[in-house]
């Protein structure tokens, strides 16, 4: 099933002077998860549902990564939209969205970079309004960058989060341990949201993509009753199975 960042991935190969070469481009991949075709998890698509909505603003290649998050994200959530992100020009369909007056957009950032009276730490739901998390898809320099780059997104509230443990995320190194990944905060935020249930999915999700990935990755043995898939399985039945 296509979701907003295979689309946008789709895209962005398009315009694509060159062919895009990522580590392990030499073995064969899924289309869809972008994992070799023996640890493919396209089958484990969590079924959940979400008041909540996630608008991914992605820097240039980070559609493209197969270590990316983004795409889990996009396959929990139902409302999800992915956008490339340009210093130049704004695409219009991201402005009409965080106009849209269903949405009650955050940018979810660090506080310590923002001016104090941005900053909330609770998401407050206004009636008749939805909350739309606006989550900033990069490496760390990256985000900074595009925070600072995008004056369309000053109006809007930051979300800071406070994470209780470290990051599990293992596919890119990071310099701070507690630098979570985008599928992480994107799991937080819908916790915050009240989306509890779609935030766990979303978190057994990524476990079971960081566990395959690795996996293939060293050429281990895939587990598929492992407890990062025995933690998943509940949320990929349907209700009425």
């Amino acid at each position: 099933m296509s979701h907003a960042v295979a689309r946008l991935r789709d895209e962005r190969l398009a315009r694509c002077v060159k062919p895009f070469v990522a580590r392990g481009s030499r073995s064969p991949r899924c289309p869809g998860c972008r994992l070799r075709p023996n640890y493919c998890m396209c089958g484990l698509r969590p079924q959940v549902e979400a008041n909540a909505g996630m608008c991914l603003v992605m820097f240039d290649t980070e559609p493209l990564k197969p270590s990316n998050t983004g795409w889990l994200i996009a396959e929990t959530v139902p409302d999800t939209w992915a956008f490339g992100w340009s210093r130049i020009e704004v695409d219009p369909a991201l402005l009409a969205l965080l106009d849209d007056p269903q949405w009650q957009p955050y940018v979810v950032f660090p506080g310590e970079f923002v001016q104090p009276e941005r900053v909330v730490t609770e998401v407050l739901p206004e009636a008749g309004r939805r909350p739309l998390f606006i989550l900033l898809d990069a490496t760390w320099n990256e985000a900074r960058k595009m925070f600072r780059k995008s004056p369309y997104l000053d109006r809007f509230p930051v979300l800071s989060i406070t994470p209780d443990a470290l990051s599990r995320y293992r596919l890119r190194r990071s310099k701070f341990d507690e630098h979570l990944c985008t599928a992480e905060v994107a799991a937080l935020c819908l916790g915050l949201a009240g989306d509890r249930r779609a935030g766990d999915a979303l978190d057994a999700y990524l476990d079971v993509f960081s566990e395959r990935y690795l996996g293939s990755k060293c050429q281990q043995p895939l587990d598929q009753q492992s407890p990062a898939h025995q933690a998943l399985m509940p949320f990929t039945r349907r209700s009425d199975s």
